[in-house]
């Protein structure tokens, strides 16, 4: 399994990296390449057309409403929608119940046809805890995650490999049982300790994301969705005082390559 690092700076686009979205990519038995992009927060669908083209996607998976996971699928949409193409298949997304009203919002609009097509380009798939679907070679399942807004960690498995992906989560039982011996753990760390001590129940510090790689006994750790005011060498410092596995930072179009164990 393939992990590509189209956006991960966290709560907003940085002036190094859009906001969050990772494109999982891997071959069938067939050798038929499968894309699955998991986000498509603020800023990212400039760079994943810098990556792949859009059309090649198979299905998008959202962990949550917030604009720095989901607000340019509005650029998707609009690909999908008017593309000089017109053989592209209904996009599937896989988001949280509120996605089609929260569209319809930003786009402005009553319903979920685009104005000037007769048909939606996307089929909403509702996710919801233990949600567990099959695309193509990858099983992802989706666990309700810590977060103020109905927010999903997932876990995704293929070609023998396991990726946990946190979503945006402060410390809970279900996250530790998404990464639960997890190949690659992709994980949020958007605060600090000390500084961030008065949000509660939003999220991790580097510390807490060490603290639930070490408790999940993942072979990697890959933290991400850090803030521009931050330093990255501070959030590596505290989970590296927790976790004593294979620890790294992810930056904008980074590849990672996620193995089965041996």
């Amino acid at each position: 399994m393939r992990l590509r690092v189209i956006g991960c700076s966290g709560s907003f686009a940085g002036s190094r990296s859009a906001a969050s979205s990772y494109l999982l990519e891997q071959e069938d038995a067939d050798g038929r390449t499968w894309r699955v992009l998991i986000d498509l927060g603020s800023g990212a669908f400039g760079p994943l057309q810098s990556v792949i083209d859009p059309a090649q996607l198979d299905a998008v998976v959202i962990s949550h409403l917030h604009p720095d996971h989901f607000l340019d699928l509005t650029g998707l949409e609009v690909f999908w929608a008017y593309n000089v193409r017109t053989d592209l298949p209904v996009l599937d997304i896989h988001a949280p119940a509120a996605l089609c009203d929260r569209m319809r919002g930003v786009m402005g609009r009553a319903g979920d046809v685009p104005d000037g097509v007769d048909c939606a380009p996307f089929r909403h798939v509702v996710i919801t805890d233990g949600y567990t679907t099959q695309i193509g070679p990858f099983t992802l399942e989706a666990r309700a995650v810590v977060h103020p807004v109905e927010a999903y960690g997932f876990r995704v498995s293929a070609g023998g490999a396991v990726l946990a992906y946190s979503g945006d989560s402060d410390t809970c039982a279900a996250l530790d049982e998404l990464a639960r011996g997890a190949d690659l753990f992709l994980c949020e760390a958007g605060y600090l300790e000390g500084r961030d001590d008065r949000f509660q129940g939003v999220h991790l510090t580097g510390r807490r994301a060490g603290q639930t790689a070490a408790r999940a006994g993942v072979r990697r750790l890959a933290l991400t969705h850090i803030p521009e005011w931050t330093d990255p060498a501070d959030t590596l410092a505290e989970a590296r005082a927790e976790y004593d596995g294979d620890l790294t930072v992810v930056r904008a179009l980074d590849i990672l390559e996620v193995a089965p164990r041996a």
